[in-house]
């Protein structure tokens, strides 16, 4: 099969025949059907997240059952799925107390570097995420994927593996936005326009897009965005105080920057929530004023919008059916395999929302 390999950061990645193996007794084999192009992805190109390399990267898809193994019990052949990189075992402390995107069983969720999945020329490529979607086909453990309906759009599907799932399940999951709520999202991007439809979803009152792109902004209004900071302006701190009187309940940071972080804290009413989407560089530390937590601002992580994806994404579908989450604007760009350097670039350029990977599915 055709995949894209990493071999060493801040290269183009270099499109290979790769060689996967059979799915054993709970794995199943998958025909990539779309793959998204994610700015985490982009991390990991230019190394500001480590990964054993060489590695096939790629964690938002959808796509088609080809072979199951041994004891899978939830899926068939020919079964349209999500895929997620919130592989689940169900029956550690995390898993059984309501949080399985932070499942810590790493039989299940394999750990960088373990998974023997992949091979080229005889020797071994490393998985990405226990997914590696960035090619033809995915062998991955049942607990990775949720069966949708197979009328749905597999595109769409795609967003919803990663950024609709992480965005919406911030604003729903982590958040727990409350109906009447205000909302500040920094960064307009895929996930950051999850949060935003997803704020809309839980009834917020006013809901603030922060973004440098006139064209992004424009968008968010669409999803659910009932104010709009352009970045590029002045301080957007100050900008949601003054729209605000003072802050909003809830900021949102779906960028992964020191900067932004520390201003979706800066940004809070006393009492209020900032939650960290963005991947901040692995290493970096962000500061904040010790004084702003005796007016009991606080500040969370969100891990995969803190999903319990087989939940979660089916009603994800529904949403969109009911025209509720709004999918249609996201993709800017259908490519294939071969122009995934490309996608990247335009990805760091700010042209586009999301690109997804068309494969022959």
């Amino acid at each position: 099969m055709k995949a894209a390999v990493l071999y060493e950061v801040n290269k183009p990645l270099v499109i290979e025949d790769v060689s996967i193996s059979k799915p054993g007794p709970r794995e199943v084999l998958l025909r990539t059907a779309y793959a998204g192009l994610c700015h985490s992805d982009l991390h990991f190109i230019e190394g500001l997240y480590p990964h054993p390399l060489p590695v096939v990267l790629g964690h938002e898809s959808a796509g088609i059952v080809e072979q199951v193994g041994s004891d899978v019990t939830y899926v068939k052949k020919g079964d349209h799925v999500i895929t997620c990189l919130s592989v689940f075992c169900g029956t550690c402390e995390n898993c059984t107390t309501g949080h399985p995107a932070i499942c810590t069983n790493t039989e299940v969720k394999l750990l960088p570097g373990v998974a023997k999945r992949l091979s080229l020329r005889g020797q071994q490529l490393h998985t990405f995420t226990n997914l590696s979607s960035y090619a033809e086909m995915m062998l991955v453990h049942e607990n990775a994927v949720v069966k949708i309906r197979e009328d749905f759009p597999l595109d769409r599907a795609a967003l919803i593996g990663c950024a609709v799932i992480t965005g919406y399940g911030a604003a729903v999951n982590t958040a727990k936005v409350a109906p009447g709520e205000t909302v500040a999202v920094i960064g307009c991007g895929g996930v950051g326009m999850a949060a935003i439809n997803g704020a809309a979803i839980a009834g917020a009152g006013r809901i603030i897009a922060i973004d440098t792109n006139p064209v992004k902004l424009q968008l968010a209004t669409k999803l659910g965005a009932t104010d709009l900071v352009d970045a590029r302006d002045g301080d957007p701190v100050k900008r949601v105080k003054e729209l605000m009187k003072g802050g909003v309940h809830h900021a949102i940071e779906c960028l992964g920057t020191k900067t932004t972080a520390e201003q979706a804290f800066q940004m809070l009413a006393a009492g209020g929530t900032a939650t960290i989407v963005g991947m901040v560089p692995f290493g970096q530390k962000i500061e904040l004023h010790g004084f702003d937590f005796l007016r009991e601002r606080k500040i969370q992580g969100s891990s995969m919008g803190s999903n319990r994806f087989r939940v979660d994404m089916p009603r994800l579908v529904e949403f969109y059916n009911q025209r509720r989450l709004h999918l249609d604007d996201w993709i800017s760009d259908r490519i294939t395999l071969a122009d995934i350097n490309a996608g990247f670039a335009n990805m760091k350029s700010g042209k586009i929302v999301r690109s997804v990977i068309q494969f022959d599915a």
